[in-house]
C-alpha cells in the first residue's frame, strides 16, 4: 500500500521498511539545492521559463522547491523554518535579482548589495546598506562567505555575555510563524522537520552573527576554534547561556508545533574534516555532548520529535558519542571521507541512527561523474541504507551551482526507478 510522504518519514524514524525511500530537498538549509540549479530543473522539468526561483537561503543561495517541483520529484519533506534568514533579513517582500550567471531569481526584499573595487557583492546585515558589509560573493561566484569582523581582543575584557546577545526569548510572532509552517506541511501530508533556534552550541556559520549590525565576543572564526582549546571557560558559559535560553525557546515551540513536526535540526557543528576529527572524543564529550544531552533530552520528553544533528567529514569515530548525546539522525555522512564506508555505516549503526543523507557523492560523482554514473551510485545507496529503513535520502551536503543539471535529473530518475524496483 502507497505511503503519504508523512506516513513514509515516520516510518523511516522507527527504523521500519517503507513503502519507498523518503526524499528530502529543501527541508533544511544542509539538505538543499543552490538556486541556480533549481531553476534549471524547474525549467526542464516543468516548463515556464518565465518562472522566477525564490532564493529562501540568500548566504548559500540555496532555492525554493515550491510545492509544484516537490510533487514532480517525489520529495518527501518540508522545513519549518525561522523567519529570519542568516543577514538578518525576513524571507519576504520578494523582488527580482540576477546572478552572475545570467539566472533570474527572486530575493528577499532585505538583500541588498553594493559592489567594491574588484565587483564583488558586498552583503549588509538587516539589509542596511550603511552598516558595515558582513559577507561577500566573489566576483562571479555563487555564494556568501563570511567577513571577519572581530573587533581587538582585550583579554580581561572579555565578557561571555557578549557571545550570548543573539540568544533571546522567541517573539510571538516566530512561534506562530514556525508552527503556521509546520502545521501546513502536516496538512499537506508531508514529513516536518522543524528547525530549532538557538540550540546549535558552537556552529562555525552562526558564531561571526552575520545578522547583527554590531558584534562583540569572540566572532572571528579561527579565534573561535583557538577559544574552545585556549578560553574553554569562556566558551564553556557562552553555552550555559545559550542552553537556557534554547530550553525555554524549546517549550514554546513544543506547545505551539507539537505533532505537526516530526524531527528537529538541533545543530549543525562540524567536527570532522577530510580525513579525521576535527577536536577529540575527549572534547566533544567534555564541552558539547553534555548540552546535546540536554537539548535531545528535553525534545525527547516533551516531543515526539526525532532529533537531527548534522556534522561534515570523518565522524565516524563519534557516531557512538552522537548516539549516547540523544542524537536519532545523523547528517550529511559524509561517505566520501576516510572512515565513512557506507556499507560499514549501516551494517555497524543502521539499527541505532537514521542516515539522512549520503545518497550520492557532491564532491565527485554529482559534479563530474556521467549521468550513467549519477545514476548508478544513486541506486546502490538506496539498496544499501534504505534496507531495513532508516533512510532519508539526501546528497551529501547541498547541491551546488556548476553541477550538470542532467546529472540531477539522472539522481531523480534513479529514485523514482529504484522505487519501481
Amino acid at each position: 500500500m502507497s505511503m503519504t510522504s508523512r506516513e513514509r518519514l515516520a516510518a523511516t524514524l522507527r527504523h521500519e521498511q517503507p513503502d519507498r525511500v523518503c526524499v528530502d530537498f529543501g527541508g533544511t538549509a544542509v539538505t538543499g539545492i543552490h538556486v541556480s540549479i533549481v531553476a534549471r530543473l524547474r525549467q526542464r522539468i516543468l516548463g515556464d521559463p518565465a518562472y522566477r526561483v525564490k532564493v529562501v537561503e540568500p548566504y548559500q543561495m540555496l532555492g525554493e522547491i515550491d510545492d509544484e517541483l516537490r510533487e514532480a520529484l517525489g520529495i518527501d519533506v518540508v522545513g519549518s523554518w525561522a523567519p529570519k534568514g542568516m543577514f538578518g533579513f525576513a524571507n519576504a517582500d520578494w523582488k527580482p535579482f540576477t546572478l552572475f550567471d545570467g539566472t533570474d531569481v527572486l530575493v528577499p526584499g532585505g538583500f541588498e548589495v553594493t559592489v567594491d573595487e574588484k565587483k564583488d557583492l558586498l552583503i549588509h546585515p538587516e539589509g542596511d546598506r550603511s552598516a558595515p558589509a558582513c559577507a561577500r560573493m566573489p566576483h562571479g561566484g555563487h555564494f556568501f562567505d563570511a567577513i571577519s569582523r572581530q573587533r581587538p581582543i582585550v583579554e580581561e575584557e572579555l565578557d561571555p555575555a557578549d557571545n550570548l546577545e543573539e540568544f533571546s526569548p522567541l517573539a510571538d510572532a516566530d512561534v506562530h510563524h514556525f508552527a503556521q509552517q509546520a502545521r501546513r506541511g502536516a496538512g499537506m501530508q508531508k514529513g516536518v522537520i522543524v528547525i530549532a533556534p538557538g540550540v546549535a552550541f558552537g556552529d562555525i556559520a552562526l558564531v561571526p552573527a552575520l545578522w547583527k549590525k554590531e558584534i562583540r565576543g569572540i566572532r572571528d572564526v579561527e579565534e573561535w576554534y583557538v577559544s574552545t582549546a585556549a578560553r574553554r571557560d569562556y566558551v564553556q558559559k557562552v553555552f550555559e547561556g545559550q542552553c537556557a535560553v534554547g530550553l525555554k525557546n524549546l517549550e514554546r515551540l513544543a506547545q505551539a508545533v507539537g505533532d505537526n513536526a516530526q524531527a528537529a535540526f538541533v545543530t549543525g557543528t562540524d567536527f570532522g574534516t577530510q580525513a579525521g576529527l576535527f577536536i577529540s572524543r575527549k572534547a566533544y564529550r567534555e564541552l558539547y555532548m553534555p548540552f546535546h544531552k540536554i537539548i535531545n533530552g528535553y525534545i525527547h520528553a516533551h516531543t515526539s520529535w526525532k532529533t537531527f544533528i548534522h556534522s561534515c567529514g570523518c565522524v565516524v569515530d563519534l557516531i557512538p558519542d552522537f548516539i549516547e548525546a540523544g542524537f536519532d539522525i545523523l547528517n550529511p555522512v559524509q561517505t566520501s571521507a576516510a572512515g565513512m564506508d557506507p556499507a560499514w555505516l549501516k551494517r555497524t549503526y543502521g539499527k541505532d541512527i537514521v542516515f539522512w543523507g549520503g545518497g550520492v557523492d557532491t564532491q565527485k560523482t554529482l559534479p563530474y561523474g556521467t549521468p550513467e554514473e549519477v545514476y548508478r551510485e544513486v541506486r546502490e545507496r538506496v539498496a544499501l541504507f534504505n534496507h531495513g529503513g532508516g533512510f532519508v535520502f539526501n546528497t551529501v551536503h547541498n547541491i551546488q551551482a556548476l553541477v550538470p543539471v542532467e546529472n540531477v535529473e539522472a539522481m531523480f530518475r534513479a529514485l523514482k526507478e529504484s522505487d519501481a524496483g
